[in-house]
């Protein structure tokens, strides 16, 4: 049973990262800058199960944080303080719909995962009362 508890409690890490990324992502969705390069890319973590040597699930790792390699969008405003020598300016790529639908299932994923956390030590604790009578 302490091996649910460590899937759980890693789960919600990861979820937390998720939301976190979101909530920086939503933050910076109507960003502008002066260049393609220096423009806001949505970002993404990526997870990956984590393995003990008999192949028991053992709990979830970030392996990374990846941008998203969708194009920013390029809009002609010369007089914007940001534009560039030819009057351009980049705005950031982030999808606010997908981004609170991403929103959403990590909260629903988190729950989920605090309520196998709750149920598994209520388990524990009620089998430590049946060795105690």
């Amino acid at each position: 049973m302490a091996n649910s508890l460590n899937v759980a409690a890693s789960a919600m890490n990861a979820q937390m990262l998720r939301l976190n990324t979101v909530a920086s992502n939503m933050a910076n969705a109507d960003t502008v800058a002066g260049s393609e390069a220096e423009a806001y890319r949505s970002r993404q973590p990526v997870f990956s199960t984590v393995l003990d040597q008999q192949r028991d699930v053992v709990g979830v790792a970030v392996t990374g944080v990846v941008e998203s390699d969708a194009p920013v969008t390029k809009r002609y405003e010369p007089g914007h303080p940001q534009a560039d020598g030819d009057g351009y300016i980049y705005s950031s790529n982030v999808n606010t719909m997908e981004e609170m639908a991403n929103m959403m299932s990590a909260s629903r994923s988190y729950q989920n995962n605090a309520e196998v956390f709750s149920t598994t030590k209520t388990l524990m604790l009620r089998a430590l009362q049946l060795g105690q009578q």
